[in-house]
């Protein structure tokens, strides 16, 4: 039987299908083997193609328009960044077969963090955060911007009171410290200076390791431009306590941007936790990590 992956509202995806898309479109890959990649990510869905490409589809259309500004960007920045990112090497414009534009990358070696949790963390948290310093530094004049690129407050949309009900309800959440802590979100002062490069989404599941080792980012969907805070919400999806100041010094930011990005984990923890919970647990799961670590700083504030 063909593996499939199905999005929540795109076309049904499987190996016959892509092997037929790849036969089609990139004639020089026919007959390389096609492997479903497992994935809890909500936008694309994954296929190896032989040893040393992935095949990249989108789920949902919004996906769909990541692809022209990943294959325009990445190839730019990626020899600028001090870890491994993806590289695209083919791209498909849409057809009767699937009807949004896919992309072919170079494969990337490593596991997940999510899947396969980190063992170096200290290594992680250093890497990362020049990795985030790196990517800021580069020139984003001509840059798309990111959808996390605003304020946290625009992102979240009135939905974090129905997130910390719905949790609070449950008794998953001190509803009271959740909202003061929200309310403290709301009186910080937002981002003044120009617009730099983000990637958007620095989830566990978005980074790879080898070895215990952070070895590389992947999915630019996000990739844009914006305040740098939403780029701080590894330090509490995936750093501890010790190992969080690492993270900050690595990344240079100011404390008014790590107060947001603090903002943007309790905010992105809570709705995302409540979204997700009974349909996708892996999200749900680094989401309710998120959020824990975030309030545990807020209540000692």
């Amino acid at each position: 039987m063909a593996a499939t992956a199905r999005g929540t509202d795109g076309p049904t995806s499987d190996t016959a299908l892509v092997e037929r898309l790849v036969a089609a479109r990139f004639p020089e890959w026919a007959g390389l083997p096609v492997r479903a990649v497992r994935s809890a990510g909500t936008d694309n869905v994954m296929f190896r193609l032989g040893d040393d490409l992935v095949v990249r589809l989108p789920r949902v259309a919004y996906a769909a328009r990541h692809v022209e500004k990943e294959q325009r960007w990445l190839p730019l920045l990626a020899p600028h960044l001090p870890l491994d990112v993806p590289v695209p090497v083919g791209r498909a414009e849409p057809s009767d077969a699937f009807p949004m534009p896919w992309s072919v990358y170079r494969w990337l070696d490593g596991d997940d963090t999510y899947d396969v949790p980190l063992t170096d963390l200290a290594h992680a948290a250093v890497e990362l955060g020049r990795f985030g310093a790196s990517l800021r530094a580069l020139d984003a004049g001509d840059g798309p911007t990111s959808f996390r690129g605003g304020p946290v407050t625009s992102w979240e949309e009135g939905n974090l009171p129905w997130a910390v009900r719905g949790l609070a309800a449950d008794g998953l959440v001190d509803a009271d410290l959740a909202t003061a802590s929200w309310e403290a979100v709301l009186r910080l002062p937002q981002w003044d200076g120009a617009p730099v490069w983000v990637h958007g989404d620095l989830l566990p599941g978005n980074l790879l390791g080898r070895d215990g080792r952070l070895s590389a980012v992947i999915d630019f969907g996000g990739l844009g431009t914006g305040d740098p805070a939403c780029d701080t919400m590894p330090a509490w999806t995936l750093f501890t306590a010790d190992t969080r100041p690492l993270f900050r010094e690595a990344a240079r930011v100011d404390d008014a941007t790590w107060e947001r990005g603090r903002g943007w984990a309790l905010a992105w923890g809570l709705v995302t936790e409540q979204y997700y919970r009974d349909t996708n647990p892996v999200l749900a799961t680094v989401a309710r990590r998120t959020r824990t670590e975030a309030l545990a700083e807020y209540a000692k504030l």
